[in-house]
């Protein structure tokens, strides 16, 4: 029974979170894509579905939808294990529309936040102009902010010490000479603790010391 219990169980928690796994199947798709591509022709194929200055100001839209659908580094294993934890944890709780809301405001406002201040800074010379042609791309944003928004499914007090373990995770690149990716990863965590309203009348909170004490008969 354990074993026929096990896939059954694996199984109907895919199910309670469409949106995560068909968003995970096109990502193999295109890391897949991405390694049969030609070394010289990646980095030129990439750029053009890059949030970057450059692509923003001709075609935002377009832009904002591609990028989260490719990986940069091409490693896809790690992801299917966050989306897995983060994710699929996040729509199965929230449902998919409200997740989906989740998502498109942490990946679309970071980028256009961090994008704005690069801009900011190529203006006042602190960045060089070539700098609107930067890759930026992938799906880090948006599972920045739906691990924030996890922070509301766990119960208190348990969640006085998640909260700041992600603040300080995401903050720490900030104090080691900052990029505008580790601002936008630090935009996107603030973007999904500002998603509050979308939590609320979600059900009762997760506390890990009931689910503890259950385990233990």
């Amino acid at each position: 029974m354990r074993i026929v219990r096990g896939p059954r169980a694996a199984w109907a928690y895919v199910r309670g979170a469409p949106g995560t796994y068909v968003w995970l199947g096109i990502l193999l798709v295109t890391t897949v894509a991405l390694h049969l591509m030609p070394a010289e022709f990646e980095e030129h194929f990439l750029r053009h579905r890059s949030t970057n200055i450059h692509e923003l100001s001709r075609s935002p839209v377009r832009v904002l939808v591609t990028s989260a659908m490719w990986i940069e580094s091409g490693h896809w294993l790690p992801y299917a294990f966050l989306y897995t934890v983060f994710h699929a944890s996040a729509e199965r709780w929230l449902g998919t529309a409200r997740w989906l809301a989740v998502c498109a405001t942490a990946h679309v406002l970071a980028s256009l936040i961090s994008e704005a201040m690069l801009l900011a800074a190529i203006r006042k010379g602190v960045a060089p102009a070539a700098a609107v042609d930067t890759l930026d791309i992938g799906v880090s944003y948006a599972l920045a902010g739906v691990i924030a928004v996890l922070g509301y499914r766990i119960a208190v007090p348990w969640r006085f010490g998640y909260v700041p373990v992600v603040l300080v995770v995401f903050a720490l690149p900030l104090a080691a000479g900052p990029t505008f990716t580790d601002v936008g990863h630090f935009v996107a965590v603030l973007l999904g603790l500002a998603c509050y309203p979308l939590v609320r009348g979600r059900g009762k909170a997760w506390n890990p010391k009931e689910t503890l004490a259950a385990l233990r008969g």
